[in-house]
C-alpha cells in the first residue's frame, strides 16, 4: 500500500528520500471491508485518508433516514470530514466502503508534521484542497442549474469510471435524485 501513495506523491511533488521516510513513518495502512465504516456520524474524525485501492463514499443521513452522498473516494484520492478534523467536533457524517478498501491513514498531528517539515507537502496539499473547493462550488451551481439528465451527463464526463461502480442508489443519492430517476435517464442516454 505505501508503494501506491509513494507513486502517487512522485507524481505530484519532488520530495527527498528523508521526506519520504519522513512521510512513510506517520502512515498507518488499515484495510476495510465492504460495508464497513471508516467513520460515523458522532464520532470525531481524527485522520487524513488516502485510498490506495477500493472505493468509499462519505454520506449523511436525514431525519427520515434517506441518505444523501456528498463524495466518493477511489484509488489515489483523499477522503476526511475536515470540519470534524479541524474543528475536534463530532462528525455528521459516516465514510463507508463500497467496495472492499484500503487506506493509508495519516492522523490530524502527523499530517500537520509533515506540512511543517516539508513544504513540497504542504504546497501540494493546498493545491488538492484549492482543486477540491473548486469543484465542490462547481458542483453546488450545477446542483441548483441542470437537470437530472444533465447531472448525470456531468457525472459520467467527470467520473466516467465511478458511474459502473458505484451502485445505483448512492449514485442517484450523490445526484440529488430517486433510483427511479436515475435508471430513466440511464435508459435514455443507452437509447441515444
Amino acid at each position: 500500500m505505501l508503494e501506491a501513495f509513494r507513486r502517487y506523491l512522485e507524481n505530484k511533488v519532488n520530495l527527498s528520500a528523508d521526506d519520504y521516510q519522513l512521510i512513510e513513518s506517520g502512515c498507518i495502512i488499515k484495510k476495510l471491508r465492504k460495508h464497513q465504516f471508516l467513520l460515523s456520524e458522532g464520532g470525531v474524525c481524527t485522520f487524513n485518508a488516502f485510498v490506495c485501492e477500493g472505493f468509499l463514499r462519505k454520506y449523511s443521513v436525514d431525519d427520515k433516514g434517506t441518505e444523501h452522498t456528498v463524495y466518493f473516494a477511489t484509488e489515489n484520492w483523499w477522503i476526511s470530514d475536515r470540519e470534524s478534523l479541524m474543528e475536534g467536533t463530532p462528525s455528521e457524517y459516516y465514510i463507508d466502503a463500497v467496495e472492499d478498501t484500503a487506506v493509508l491513514l495519516i492522523s490530524k498531528t502527523n499530517f500537520d508534521m509533515l506540512c511543517d517539515q516539508i513544504p513540497a507537502f504542504k504546497d501540494m496539499v493546498n493545491q488538492i484542497l484549492q482543486k477540491s473547493l473548486n469543484a465542490t462550488h462547481s458542483r453546488i451551481n450545477k446542483t441548483f442549474q441542470s437537470t437530472a439528465e444533465e447531472k448525470y451527463n456531468h457525472f459520467l464526463k467527470a467520473f466516467p469510471n465511478l458511474a459502473n461502480r458505484a451502485p445505483r442508489h448512492m449514485l442517484a443519492s450523490y445526484l440529488g435524485i430517486t433510483p427511479e430517476t436515475l435508471s430513466r435517464i440511464r435508459k435514455q442516454v443507452s437509447t441515444k
